[in-house]
Protein backbone atom coordinates (compact mmCIF):
# COMPACT_ATOMS: atom_id res chain seq x y z
CA UNK A 1 0.00 0.00 0.00
CA UNK A 2 0.87 4.01 -0.17
CA UNK A 3 2.03 5.43 3.01
CA UNK A 4 1.65 9.22 3.40
CA UNK A 5 4.96 10.47 4.18
CA UNK A 6 5.47 13.01 6.77
CA UNK A 7 8.32 15.41 7.07
CA UNK A 8 8.91 16.60 10.15
CA UNK A 9 10.53 19.69 11.22
CA UNK A 10 9.74 21.77 8.08
CA UNK A 11 11.44 24.96 8.25
CA UNK A 12 8.93 27.71 9.15
CA UNK A 13 10.24 31.38 7.69
CA UNK A 14 8.58 34.25 6.24
CA UNK A 15 9.95 35.01 2.33
CA UNK A 16 10.80 38.79 2.34
CA UNK A 17 11.09 41.42 -0.33
CA UNK A 18 10.59 39.18 -3.65
CA UNK A 19 8.59 39.57 -6.56
CA UNK A 20 5.72 36.58 -7.44
CA UNK A 21 5.58 35.25 -10.60
CA UNK A 22 2.88 32.97 -11.87
CA UNK A 23 0.75 31.67 -14.61
CA UNK A 24 -1.38 34.98 -13.22
CA UNK A 25 0.83 37.79 -12.72
CA UNK A 26 4.14 39.02 -14.22
CA UNK A 27 5.19 40.37 -10.97
CA UNK A 28 3.78 41.12 -8.25
CA UNK A 29 5.50 42.09 -4.96
CA UNK A 30 4.79 40.08 -1.77
CA UNK A 31 6.36 38.24 1.25
CA UNK A 32 5.30 34.41 1.84
CA UNK A 33 4.75 32.16 4.96
CA UNK A 34 5.74 29.01 4.78
CA UNK A 35 4.85 26.54 7.28
CA UNK A 36 4.42 22.50 7.65
CA UNK A 37 6.16 22.48 3.62
CA UNK A 38 3.28 24.92 2.77
CA UNK A 39 2.30 27.81 1.54
CA UNK A 40 0.71 29.49 4.18
CA UNK A 41 -0.49 32.93 3.65
CA UNK A 42 0.09 35.75 1.05
CA UNK A 43 1.81 38.83 2.91
CA UNK A 44 1.56 42.41 2.24
CA UNK A 45 5.02 43.27 1.62
CA UNK A 46 6.52 44.05 5.24
CA UNK A 47 3.66 42.60 7.29
CA UNK A 48 4.78 41.82 10.84
CA UNK A 49 4.78 37.84 11.82
CA UNK A 50 5.51 36.16 15.11
CA UNK A 51 9.13 37.35 16.26
CA UNK A 52 9.97 33.29 16.53
CA UNK A 53 9.23 32.98 13.04
CA UNK A 54 12.73 33.33 10.63
CA UNK A 55 12.93 35.77 8.24
CA UNK A 56 14.80 34.80 4.88
CA UNK A 57 15.34 37.32 2.11
CA UNK A 58 14.24 37.15 -1.81
CA UNK A 59 15.43 40.52 -2.60
CA UNK A 60 15.82 41.49 -6.20
CA UNK A 61 14.29 38.05 -7.17
CA UNK A 62 11.63 36.27 -8.96
CA UNK A 63 9.33 33.86 -6.90
CA UNK A 64 8.33 31.44 -9.36
CA UNK A 65 6.22 28.51 -8.52
CA UNK A 66 8.65 25.32 -8.60
CA UNK A 67 9.25 24.20 -11.57
CA UNK A 68 8.29 21.36 -13.33
CA UNK A 69 9.61 18.88 -16.28
CA UNK A 70 7.45 17.03 -17.46
CA UNK A 71 9.69 14.91 -20.04
CA UNK A 72 12.49 13.15 -18.59
CA UNK A 73 14.21 9.69 -19.20
CA UNK A 74 14.90 7.29 -16.82
CA UNK A 75 17.00 4.12 -18.07
CA UNK A 76 19.98 5.85 -20.02
CA UNK A 77 22.62 6.83 -17.35
CA UNK A 78 24.07 4.97 -14.89
CA UNK A 79 21.64 2.70 -13.37
CA UNK A 80 20.55 3.23 -9.68
CA UNK A 81 22.64 6.31 -9.48
CA UNK A 82 20.74 8.06 -11.92
CA UNK A 83 18.05 9.28 -9.55
CA UNK A 84 20.97 10.81 -7.44
CA UNK A 85 22.38 12.41 -10.50
CA UNK A 86 19.76 13.23 -12.53
CA UNK A 87 17.58 14.97 -9.69
CA UNK A 88 20.34 16.82 -8.36
CA UNK A 89 20.93 18.66 -11.92
CA UNK A 90 17.56 19.20 -12.08
CA UNK A 91 17.58 21.00 -8.56
CA UNK A 92 20.63 22.76 -10.14
CA UNK A 93 17.99 24.41 -12.68
CA UNK A 94 15.38 25.23 -10.29
CA UNK A 95 13.63 22.17 -10.75
CA UNK A 96 11.30 21.04 -8.21
CA UNK A 97 9.49 17.87 -9.58
CA UNK A 98 10.34 15.54 -12.76
CA UNK A 99 8.17 13.15 -14.12
CA UNK A 100 10.55 10.14 -15.96
CA UNK A 101 9.57 7.75 -18.45
CA UNK A 102 10.13 4.07 -18.50
CA UNK A 103 10.09 2.35 -21.90
CA UNK A 104 9.16 -2.24 -20.74
CA UNK A 105 7.95 -4.71 -22.74
CA UNK A 106 7.14 -6.42 -19.02
CA UNK A 107 4.34 -5.76 -16.96
CA UNK A 108 4.70 -2.54 -14.85
CA UNK A 109 4.71 -3.98 -11.46
CA UNK A 110 7.65 -5.62 -11.13
CA UNK A 111 9.06 -2.39 -12.55
CA UNK A 112 7.60 0.04 -10.48
CA UNK A 113 9.11 -1.90 -7.41
CA UNK A 114 12.49 -1.82 -8.85
CA UNK A 115 12.57 1.45 -9.96
CA UNK A 116 11.10 2.58 -6.67
CA UNK A 117 13.62 1.47 -4.55
CA UNK A 118 16.44 2.77 -6.80
CA UNK A 119 14.39 6.21 -6.37
CA UNK A 120 13.38 6.46 -3.08
CA UNK A 121 16.71 6.64 -0.93
CA UNK A 122 18.56 8.89 -4.40
CA UNK A 123 15.94 11.54 -5.12
CA UNK A 124 16.73 15.09 -4.54
CA UNK A 125 13.79 16.23 -5.49
CA UNK A 126 10.15 15.18 -5.74
CA UNK A 127 9.25 12.70 -8.37
CA UNK A 128 6.64 10.86 -10.73
CA UNK A 129 6.61 8.19 -13.39
CA UNK A 130 5.03 7.84 -16.95
CA UNK A 131 4.86 4.01 -18.04
CA UNK A 132 4.96 3.39 -22.04
CA UNK A 133 2.84 1.23 -23.49
CA UNK A 134 4.20 -1.44 -25.59
CA UNK A 135 1.94 -4.72 -25.27
CA UNK A 136 -1.38 -5.73 -24.69
CA UNK A 137 -0.97 -6.95 -21.22
CA UNK A 138 -0.60 -2.77 -20.76
CA UNK A 139 -3.78 -2.14 -21.80
CA UNK A 140 -4.96 -4.73 -19.88
CA UNK A 141 -3.39 -3.30 -16.82
CA UNK A 142 -3.89 0.69 -17.19
CA UNK A 143 -6.95 1.11 -14.70
CA UNK A 144 -4.47 -0.85 -12.26
CA UNK A 145 -1.83 1.47 -13.34
CA UNK A 146 -3.54 4.00 -11.87
CA UNK A 147 -5.28 2.57 -9.19
CA UNK A 148 -2.45 0.78 -7.41
CA UNK A 149 0.73 2.98 -8.50
CA UNK A 150 -0.85 6.52 -8.91
CA UNK A 151 0.07 6.51 -12.56
CA UNK A 152 -2.01 8.31 -14.88
CA UNK A 153 0.01 9.75 -18.08
CA UNK A 154 1.11 6.59 -20.64
CA UNK A 155 3.21 6.84 -23.47
CA UNK A 156 2.95 5.58 -27.06
CA UNK A 157 5.30 5.56 -29.79
CA UNK A 158 3.44 5.89 -33.26
CA UNK A 159 6.75 4.65 -35.11
CA UNK A 160 7.28 1.61 -33.07
CA UNK A 161 6.12 -0.65 -35.89
CA UNK A 162 8.10 -3.73 -37.12
CA UNK A 163 11.07 -4.05 -37.17
CA UNK A 164 11.44 -0.11 -35.13
CA UNK A 165 10.17 -1.42 -32.47
CA UNK A 166 11.66 -5.08 -32.04
CA UNK A 167 15.16 -3.88 -32.22
CA UNK A 168 14.02 -2.45 -28.38
CA UNK A 169 12.65 -5.54 -27.56
CA UNK A 170 8.87 -4.72 -28.04
CA UNK A 171 6.38 -6.22 -30.04
CA UNK A 172 5.79 -3.60 -32.53
CA UNK A 173 1.99 -2.42 -32.53
CA UNK A 174 -0.07 -0.84 -35.11
CA UNK A 175 -3.49 1.34 -35.31
CA UNK A 176 -5.43 -0.88 -33.86
CA UNK A 177 -3.28 -1.00 -30.74
CA UNK A 178 -3.58 2.67 -30.75
CA UNK A 179 -7.47 2.82 -30.72
CA UNK A 180 -7.55 0.21 -28.14
CA UNK A 181 -5.30 1.97 -26.16
CA UNK A 182 -7.30 5.13 -26.45
CA UNK A 183 -10.54 3.65 -25.59
CA UNK A 184 -9.26 2.27 -22.76
CA UNK A 185 -7.48 5.51 -21.45
CA UNK A 186 -10.88 6.83 -22.05
CA UNK A 187 -13.06 4.55 -20.19
CA UNK A 188 -10.87 5.20 -17.04
CA UNK A 189 -10.97 8.94 -16.84
CA UNK A 190 -8.78 11.78 -17.02
CA UNK A 191 -6.10 10.28 -17.86
CA UNK A 192 -3.28 11.38 -20.90
CA UNK A 193 -1.69 9.18 -23.73
CA UNK A 194 1.61 10.77 -24.88
CA UNK A 195 1.39 9.93 -28.40
CA UNK A 196 5.01 10.06 -30.10
CA UNK A 197 3.85 11.09 -33.61
CA UNK A 198 6.14 9.79 -36.39
CA UNK A 199 5.12 7.92 -39.50
CA UNK A 200 8.34 5.48 -39.47
CA UNK A 201 6.97 3.85 -42.95
CA UNK A 202 7.69 6.82 -44.82
CA UNK A 203 11.12 7.85 -42.82
CA UNK A 204 12.12 4.21 -43.62
CA UNK A 205 12.08 4.15 -47.01
CA UNK A 206 12.99 7.88 -46.85
CA UNK A 207 15.93 7.30 -44.81
CA UNK A 208 17.35 4.64 -46.73
CA UNK A 209 17.67 6.70 -49.15
CA UNK A 210 19.58 9.37 -47.67
CA UNK A 211 21.67 6.63 -46.25
CA UNK A 212 23.00 5.34 -49.69
CA UNK A 213 23.72 8.44 -50.96
CA UNK A 214 26.28 9.20 -48.41
CA UNK A 215 24.10 12.07 -46.52
CA UNK A 216 25.98 12.70 -43.18
CA UNK A 217 24.62 15.94 -41.71
CA UNK A 218 21.65 16.99 -39.10
CA UNK A 219 20.31 18.28 -42.21
CA UNK A 220 19.90 14.65 -43.43
CA UNK A 221 18.65 13.51 -40.68
CA UNK A 222 16.25 16.35 -40.70
CA UNK A 223 15.33 15.42 -44.16
CA UNK A 224 15.10 11.44 -43.19
CA UNK A 225 12.00 12.60 -40.90
CA UNK A 226 10.35 14.87 -42.94
CA UNK A 227 7.67 16.98 -41.34
CA UNK A 228 5.01 15.88 -42.83
CA UNK A 229 5.93 12.09 -40.97
CA UNK A 230 5.29 14.57 -37.76
CA UNK A 231 1.94 16.28 -38.71
CA UNK A 232 -0.01 13.69 -40.62
CA UNK A 233 0.65 10.87 -37.89
CA UNK A 234 -0.54 14.25 -35.34
CA UNK A 235 -3.61 14.13 -37.32
CA UNK A 236 -4.00 10.61 -36.97
CA UNK A 237 -3.45 10.59 -33.33
CA UNK A 238 -6.02 13.47 -32.87
CA UNK A 239 -8.44 12.35 -35.05
CA UNK A 240 -8.39 9.04 -33.08
CA UNK A 241 -8.67 10.88 -29.59
CA UNK A 242 -11.64 12.81 -31.04
CA UNK A 243 -12.93 9.75 -32.04
CA UNK A 244 -12.87 7.88 -28.91
CA UNK A 245 -12.96 10.76 -26.34
CA UNK A 246 -9.91 9.96 -25.40
CA UNK A 247 -7.08 13.05 -23.91
CA UNK A 248 -3.58 12.95 -26.06
CA UNK A 249 -0.62 14.66 -25.35
CA UNK A 250 1.82 15.36 -28.12
CA UNK A 251 5.46 15.76 -27.29
CA UNK A 252 8.73 17.14 -28.27
CA UNK A 253 6.78 18.45 -31.30
CA UNK A 254 9.10 20.37 -33.64
CA UNK A 255 7.55 21.55 -36.93
CA UNK A 256 5.48 23.84 -38.17
CA UNK A 257 3.47 22.15 -40.12
CA UNK A 258 2.25 19.77 -37.40
CA UNK A 259 2.05 22.93 -35.29
CA UNK A 260 -0.56 24.04 -37.77
CA UNK A 261 -2.66 20.60 -37.70
CA UNK A 262 -2.78 21.22 -33.77
CA UNK A 263 -4.37 24.79 -34.03
CA UNK A 264 -7.21 23.16 -36.90
CA UNK A 265 -7.72 20.59 -34.70
CA UNK A 266 -8.31 22.46 -31.39
CA UNK A 267 -11.37 24.55 -33.39
CA UNK A 268 -13.73 20.93 -32.80
CA UNK A 269 -11.71 19.07 -29.86
CA UNK A 270 -10.06 20.78 -26.91
CA UNK A 271 -8.11 17.60 -25.51
CA UNK A 272 -5.27 18.00 -27.12
CA UNK A 273 -2.27 19.12 -25.41
CA UNK A 274 1.34 20.26 -26.86
CA UNK A 275 5.08 20.20 -25.46
CA UNK A 276 7.79 21.63 -27.08
CA UNK A 277 11.68 21.47 -26.18
CA UNK A 278 14.23 24.36 -25.49
CA UNK A 279 16.01 22.39 -28.36
CA UNK A 280 13.99 23.30 -30.86
CA UNK A 281 13.94 27.03 -30.10
CA UNK A 282 17.46 27.57 -30.25
CA UNK A 283 19.08 25.19 -32.83
CA UNK A 284 18.65 24.33 -36.69
CA UNK A 285 19.33 21.47 -38.99
CA UNK A 286 22.02 23.78 -40.25
CA UNK A 287 23.86 23.15 -36.67
CA UNK A 288 27.78 21.36 -37.44
CA UNK A 289 27.25 19.52 -34.43
CA UNK A 290 27.01 16.07 -36.25
CA UNK A 291 26.13 13.07 -33.60
CA UNK A 292 25.98 15.70 -30.64
CA UNK A 293 22.88 17.26 -32.13
CA UNK A 294 20.91 14.08 -33.07
CA UNK A 295 17.35 14.27 -31.45
CA UNK A 296 13.98 12.29 -32.42
CA UNK A 297 12.22 14.46 -33.79
CA UNK A 298 15.66 15.92 -35.38
CA UNK A 299 16.39 20.32 -35.06
CA UNK A 300 14.31 21.33 -37.64
CA UNK A 301 14.63 24.90 -39.88
CA UNK A 302 15.28 28.30 -38.90
CA UNK A 303 11.40 28.73 -40.22
CA UNK A 304 10.38 25.71 -37.79
CA UNK A 305 12.18 27.05 -35.05
CA UNK A 306 10.30 30.99 -35.43
CA UNK A 307 6.80 28.60 -35.50
CA UNK A 308 7.93 27.21 -32.10
CA UNK A 309 8.41 30.46 -30.58
CA UNK A 310 5.09 31.70 -32.08
CA UNK A 311 2.93 28.91 -30.68
CA UNK A 312 4.09 29.61 -27.02
CA UNK A 313 3.56 32.94 -27.49
CA UNK A 314 -0.28 32.54 -28.56
CA UNK A 315 -0.62 29.34 -26.09
CA UNK A 316 -0.81 26.80 -29.12
CA UNK A 317 1.47 24.99 -27.10
CA UNK A 318 1.05 24.41 -23.13
CA UNK A 319 4.74 22.80 -21.88
CA UNK A 320 8.28 23.16 -22.29
CA UNK A 321 10.21 20.18 -21.32
CA UNK A 322 13.68 19.35 -21.53
CA UNK A 323 13.35 15.05 -23.40
CA UNK A 324 16.52 14.78 -21.03
CA UNK A 325 18.35 12.11 -21.44
CA UNK A 326 22.20 11.56 -19.90
CA UNK A 327 24.03 9.88 -22.77
CA UNK A 328 27.85 10.33 -22.06
CA UNK A 329 29.55 12.37 -24.90
CA UNK A 330 31.78 9.01 -26.24
CA UNK A 331 28.29 7.30 -27.54
CA UNK A 332 27.70 11.08 -29.64
CA UNK A 333 30.66 11.88 -31.01
CA UNK A 334 30.26 9.12 -33.94
CA UNK A 335 29.63 9.46 -37.34
CA UNK A 336 25.71 10.43 -37.72
CA UNK A 337 24.01 7.26 -38.31
CA UNK A 338 25.73 5.26 -35.40
CA UNK A 339 24.84 8.32 -32.79
CA UNK A 340 22.70 7.60 -30.09
CA UNK A 341 19.66 10.00 -30.02
CA UNK A 342 18.97 12.52 -27.02
CA UNK A 343 21.06 15.03 -24.61
CA UNK A 344 20.75 16.65 -21.54
CA UNK A 345 18.76 19.59 -21.22
CA UNK A 346 16.58 20.23 -17.59
CA UNK A 347 18.97 22.19 -15.77
CA UNK A 348 19.10 24.57 -18.68
CA UNK A 349 15.35 24.88 -19.57
CA UNK A 350 14.70 28.11 -17.79
CA UNK A 351 17.75 30.03 -18.51
CA UNK A 352 17.40 29.26 -22.19
CA UNK A 353 13.68 30.43 -21.94
CA UNK A 354 15.08 33.51 -19.77
CA UNK A 355 18.01 34.74 -22.25
CA UNK A 356 15.96 33.98 -25.34
CA UNK A 357 12.46 34.69 -24.81
CA UNK A 358 11.96 36.85 -21.41
CA UNK A 359 15.22 38.91 -22.44
CA UNK A 360 14.46 39.28 -26.01
CA UNK A 361 10.91 40.39 -25.78
CA UNK A 362 9.68 36.83 -27.11
CA UNK A 363 7.71 35.68 -23.61
CA UNK A 364 6.51 37.13 -20.67
CA UNK A 365 7.07 35.75 -17.34
CA UNK A 366 4.05 35.02 -16.54
CA UNK A 367 4.02 32.66 -19.85
CA UNK A 368 7.06 31.24 -18.55
CA UNK A 369 5.89 30.11 -15.81
CA UNK A 370 2.73 28.88 -17.41
CA UNK A 371 4.33 26.06 -19.42
CA UNK A 372 6.84 25.41 -16.58
CA UNK A 373 5.07 25.25 -13.44
CA UNK A 374 0.94 25.75 -13.98
CA UNK A 375 0.47 23.62 -17.23
CA UNK A 376 2.64 21.00 -16.84
CA UNK A 377 1.03 20.42 -13.18
CA UNK A 378 -2.60 20.53 -14.25
CA UNK A 379 -1.87 18.48 -17.53
CA UNK A 380 -0.35 15.66 -15.19
CA UNK A 381 -2.43 15.09 -12.14
CA UNK A 382 -0.18 17.03 -9.73
CA UNK A 383 -1.95 20.22 -9.25
CA UNK A 384 -3.25 21.70 -7.01
CA UNK A 385 -0.46 20.92 -4.10
CA UNK A 386 1.99 21.24 -7.44
CA UNK A 387 2.37 24.65 -9.88
CA UNK A 388 1.34 26.77 -7.69
CA UNK A 389 2.14 29.19 -5.04
CA UNK A 390 -1.63 29.08 -4.27
CA UNK A 391 -2.28 29.21 -0.41
CA UNK A 392 -2.20 25.62 0.46
CA UNK A 393 0.04 24.57 -2.14
CA UNK A 394 3.41 22.58 -1.27
CA UNK A 395 6.17 25.05 -0.68
CA UNK A 396 8.17 24.42 -4.04
CA UNK A 397 9.83 27.45 -4.86
CA UNK A 398 12.51 28.41 -7.26
CA UNK A 399 13.69 32.09 -6.81
CA UNK A 400 15.09 33.79 -10.34
CA UNK A 401 17.81 36.21 -10.55
CA UNK A 402 16.60 37.59 -13.93
CA UNK A 403 19.71 39.30 -14.64
CA UNK A 404 22.46 36.73 -13.30
CA UNK A 405 24.97 35.92 -16.55
CA UNK A 406 26.52 32.56 -16.04
CA UNK A 407 28.53 30.60 -18.53
CA UNK A 408 26.95 26.81 -19.20
CA UNK A 409 29.56 24.24 -17.76
CA UNK A 410 28.15 20.96 -17.56
CA UNK A 411 30.40 20.05 -14.77
CA UNK A 412 29.11 22.31 -12.52
CA UNK A 413 25.47 21.19 -13.15
CA UNK A 414 25.68 17.72 -12.11
CA UNK A 415 24.39 15.51 -14.38
CA UNK A 416 26.01 11.81 -15.11
CA UNK A 417 26.13 13.50 -18.91
CA UNK A 418 29.19 15.01 -19.20
CA UNK A 419 28.10 17.60 -22.13
CA UNK A 420 25.57 20.39 -22.86
CA UNK A 421 24.26 21.46 -26.01
CA UNK A 422 24.63 25.29 -24.63
CA UNK A 423 27.75 24.18 -22.97
CA UNK A 424 30.13 27.67 -23.19
CA UNK A 425 27.12 29.67 -23.97
CA UNK A 426 26.65 32.76 -21.60
CA UNK A 427 22.97 32.65 -20.48
CA UNK A 428 20.98 35.73 -18.59
CA UNK A 429 18.87 34.22 -16.14
CA UNK A 430 18.98 31.76 -13.62
CA UNK A 431 17.61 30.39 -10.80
CA UNK A 432 19.43 30.87 -7.34
CA UNK A 433 17.56 28.47 -4.88
CA UNK A 434 15.46 25.80 -5.39
CA UNK A 435 13.28 24.79 -2.46
CA UNK A 436 11.65 21.94 -1.87
CA UNK A 437 8.21 21.44 0.54
CA UNK A 438 9.52 24.20 1.95
CA UNK A 439 13.77 22.69 2.67
CA UNK A 440 16.05 24.36 0.56
CA UNK A 441 17.64 21.89 -1.92
CA UNK A 442 19.89 24.31 -4.36
CA UNK A 443 21.39 27.47 -3.10
CA UNK A 444 23.65 29.54 -5.51
CA UNK A 445 24.57 26.76 -7.33
CA UNK A 446 25.34 24.13 -4.62
CA UNK A 447 23.44 21.46 -3.42
CA UNK A 448 22.46 21.95 -0.11
CA UNK A 449 19.56 18.98 0.17
CA UNK A 450 20.61 15.51 0.58
CA UNK A 451 19.70 12.49 -1.71
CA UNK A 452 16.07 10.35 -0.74
CA UNK A 453 14.93 13.83 0.33
CA UNK A 454 12.35 13.58 -2.85
CA UNK A 455 9.07 12.26 -2.76
CA UNK A 456 7.39 9.57 -5.06
CA UNK A 457 3.88 11.70 -6.25
CA UNK A 458 1.17 9.02 -6.26
CA UNK A 459 -0.97 10.76 -9.28
CA UNK A 460 -4.73 10.62 -8.83
CA UNK A 461 -7.64 11.19 -10.80
CA UNK A 462 -8.98 13.70 -8.46
CA UNK A 463 -5.94 14.77 -6.38
CA UNK A 464 -2.27 13.78 -5.94
CA UNK A 465 -0.97 11.93 -3.11
CA UNK A 466 2.57 11.97 -1.98
CA UNK A 467 4.31 8.61 -0.58
CA UNK A 468 5.99 5.60 -1.65
CA UNK A 469 5.32 2.02 -1.77
CA UNK A 470 5.88 -0.31 1.00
Amino acid sequence: MFLKETRMNAPEFVLRGGTLVDASTDGTPMDLLIQNGKISAHLAPGTHVDASIAEQSAKGLHIFPGLIDAHIHFGFGEKITEYETETFYAAQGGFTTVLGYFLNNEAYADVFKREQEYARTRAYIDYAFHFSTANEQHIHELADYVKTYGVTSFKYFMNFKGEEGRYLGLDGTDDGYLFDLLSKAASIGDVKVVCHTENIEIVNRIRTRIQASGGSTLKDWSHAKPAFTEAESSVRAMYFAEHLGAQIYIPHISTRMALDEVRKWRGRYDKVFVETCPHYLTHTEDSDLVGMGKANPPFRSADDVAAMWEGLQDGTIDVVASDHCPRKRATKEKPLWLASQGFPGTATILPVLLHEGYHKGRLSLRRIAEVLTHAPAKIFNVAPHKGSLAIGADADITLVDLNLSRVVNPAELGSYSDYSLYEGQNLKGWPVQTIVRGTTVMSKGKIQGQPGFGNYIFRSLSEPKEGALS
